[in-house]
């Protein structure tokens, strides 16, 4: 990517050069001037326009992504997250949790799934330590993972591959894999995966793909598995509560009544999470946006160190000019609108 922005900082300087050679004769003299300062033979106008640029382009990069990045957290992610998150509902708890979380949020959404912890230990009975897998699907295979079972396809998702199980399936065990982690990992159907769950190795066949939605926020799982594969396995519940109409003091009085009523259950607020996100993410492009503006200032120190070298040769040809009846003014007229134009082509390609 470096070579190729040099390579083309080095085609828009010569193309600058061309435009100015090419360009009609003007009354101006400064003007005229400083075309020609910009298109003689060993102008600056290569390594200004390579300077100014990378460096630009650097900074209006780091702006969108940085820009981008905020708009995701603070714009459609909180319209379309949960309110809260409650994890490690014991089995027992959960019909008395379900009644307390509607007498405080009537208005509210709350949705549960059973969840384990598991880690995948081979796929197609290959350990995956001896697997090769891209980097952008390597998470999935390391540590715990949460694991859930369900007899229906979950209401947030499309099969993308494969059919869903009967919701009385008692067959083999089987597993509806994420679609694109599926395909990072370069599993098909039929494939099988090994996990481990309570120290105890079950192994799943792969009976379809489905697309999920991370970008939710709501209850997604890589791997969901049929009801028969875990059934007797003690296990907890994940569950989440959404109310748009919601107020904070709303928020304040469940959170108070869940952590009196059940101290175990850990409770997460969605919006205090995303707004540790984003300042953590408003610190981190601060500081990326200072180093693109040391890169800038090292820039522009190359290039006052390649005028610095050029100053002879500019004061030889103001001698000459003055001689011939050029002012002190037009002189720095011409300088001056010589860099400027050089500059004006520069951000427009860096923007």
């Amino acid at each position: 990517a470096t070579v190729f922005a040099f390579l083309v900082l080095r085609l828009v300087g010569a193309l600058v050069q061309w435009a100015a050679s090419r360009s009609p004769r003007v009354r101006s003299v400064a003007l005229r001037l400083a075309l020609g300062n910009i298109h003689r033979p060993g102008a600056l106008t290569p390594s200004v326009v390579l300077s100014l640029g990378l460096g630009l382009t650097l900074l209006v990069t780091l702006a969108l992504i940085d820009g981008n990045l905020r708009r995701q957290i603070s714009g459609s992610l909180p319209e379309r997250a949960p309110n809260f998150f409650f994890v490690d509902i014991q089995s027992s708890d959960v019909d008395a949790f379900s009644a307390l979380i509607g007498k405080e949020a009537p208005r509210g959404t709350l949705a549960k799934v059973p969840m384990l912890r598991g880690r995948v230990m081979a796929l197609n009975g290959v350990d995956v330590g001896k697997v090769s897998v891209p980097a952008e699907g390597a998470w999935v295979l390391r540590g715990d993972r949460g694991l859930t079972y369900d007899a229906k396809m979950p209401a947030n998702a499309t099969l993308t591959q494969g059919t869903w199980w009967p919701e009385d399936y008692a067959g083999e065990p089987l597993v509806s894999f994420s679609a694109e982690e599926g395909r990072q990992i370069g599993l098909k159907l039929g494939d099988t995966v090994t996990v481990n769950v309570l120290g105890r190795n079950v192994t799943a066949r792969i009976a379809n793909f489905r697309q999920v939605e991370w970008e939710t926020m709501g209850i997604n799982f890589v791997m969901v598995f049929s009801p028969n594969t875990f059934a007797g396995a003690p296990h907890g519940w994940l569950a989440t509560l959404t109310d748009k109409d919601a107020t904070i003091a709303d928020d304040a009085r469940l959170l108070n009544a869940v952590t009196r009523a059940f101290p175990s259950v850990t409770t997460v607020r969605v919006k205090d999470a995303l707004d540790i996100v984003n300042r953590l993410v408003g610190q981190l492009g601060t500081a990326i946006r200072a180093a693109a503006g040391v890169a800038l200032i090292a820039s522009v120190l190359v290039l006052a160190g390649a005028l610095a070298a050029g100053n002879r040769a500019r004061i030889h040809d103001a001698v000459v000019l003055k001689t011939l009846g050029a002012t002190r003014r037009t002189l720095i007229t011409a300088f001056s609108l010589e860099y400027v134009l050089i500059g004006l082509a520069t951000a427009v390609f860096a923007l």
